[in-house]
């Protein structure tokens, strides 16, 4: 059976084969480009953290190729090396999200098809943790199910846990820890059924 804790090795296991499949159509550029606008300038060029990077193709290098600085976040080796070879260039991090301190912050922060694998405990718990890494005014993305609930879908074969916590108590932790929100799309028929919140930091130190 497919846990929280064991969804790192699964991936270990089958996202080369996945990411060889990945659809590349890039149905996520329109919302790319909402947080890409979202995000303020650092020094004239915007940095993203990307939480559950995966091998980088296609939402990595998207960023990338428009001059946005990289820093991919994921727990998967397998993934990673992946990345490091799709983005040179970029900043590859072999790394948990969950209890996540890199001590920097960045324009944007973006956890796509990645953040639903916690459990509902760790996502509340990552709250924070984005908080910690967002510049003043920072864009943050991420994807959830449209309803509170756990469901274990399948990749590659392998069976895969995902769980989201309502749309008021997602919303009550971005309020909580700095974020107003800026969209939250349930289920966009015209980005793959997706889910998808975008919201802004805002310091208390400013």
């Amino acid at each position: 059976m497919s846990t929280p804790e064991n969804i790192l090795a699964t991936y270990d296991r089958v996202g080369p084969a996945w990411a060889q499949r990945r659809d590349r159509r890039l149905q996520e550029r329109k919302w790319l480009d909402k947080m890409i606008s979202a995000a303020p300038h650092h020094q004239g060029r915007r940095r993203v953290l990307d939480l559950g990077c995966g091998a980088g193709r296609p939402i990595a290098e998207y960023l990338a190729d428009r001059g946005i600085a990289v820093t991919g976040v994921d727990g998967a080796q397998s993934m990673i090396a992946l990345f490091r070879s799709v983005l040179p260039q970029q900043t590859a991090i072999h790394r948990d999200m969950r209890g996540l301190s890199l001590g920097q912050t960045y324009d944007a922060i973006l956890a796509w098809d990645s953040f639903f694998h916690l459990s509902p405990a760790d996502q509340r718990a990552m709250f924070p943790v984005f908080a910690a890494h967002a510049a003043d005014n920072a864009a943050l993305m991420f994807t959830s199910g449209p309803y509170e609930g756990v469901e274990i879908g399948e990749v590659e074969g392998e069976a895969v846990y995902h769980a989201s916590l309502s749309p008021d108590e997602y919303r009550a932790l971005l309020s909580e820890n700095g974020f107003t929100e800026l969209a939250f799309a349930p289920e966009d028929a015209d980005c793959g059924g997706r889910t998808i919140w975008l919201a802004r930091y805002k310091s208390t130190d400013h």
